[in-house]
């Protein structure tokens, strides 16, 4: 469980990963601002953390890479969603919603 606000909960970096990336390709630094924004705040992701994730998502081929130059004219690695990371988001965020009901009907329940 996590220890402090802000800790994700263990295997759910991939998925928050997968989903910002189907929305558009985009470098490192972007998809932890976008998190960042979409949590409003409440996860702010390390460049450590990032980068393992990705490494460990393209070993998988959910993910590929390339470098292009960002807005302000520099080079990043730009990550983008193959089918078979779509596939897995897919079957993730069904799993997620499983569970979320599953944990809300314990803490529900009297």
């Amino acid at each position: 469980m996590a220890d402090k606000p802000g800790d994700l909960v263990q295997g759910t970096l991939d998925m928050l990963i997968l989903k910002t990336l189907a929305l558009e390709s985009m470098h490192g630094y972007g998809i932890a601002v976008r998190l960042e924004q979409l949590s409003k705040g409440v996860f702010r992701l390390n460049a450590g953390s990032l980068f393992v994730a990705f490494q460990r998502l393209q070993r998988a081929g959910l993910i590929r890479s390339e470098w292009k130059a960002t807005e302000n004219s520099r080079r990043a690695k730009y990550y983008a969603l193959t089918e078979q990371g779509r596939k897995r988001l897919n079957n993730e965020t069904r799993e997620w919603g499983r569970q979320v009901a599953a944990i809300a009907r314990i803490l529900e329940a009297s």
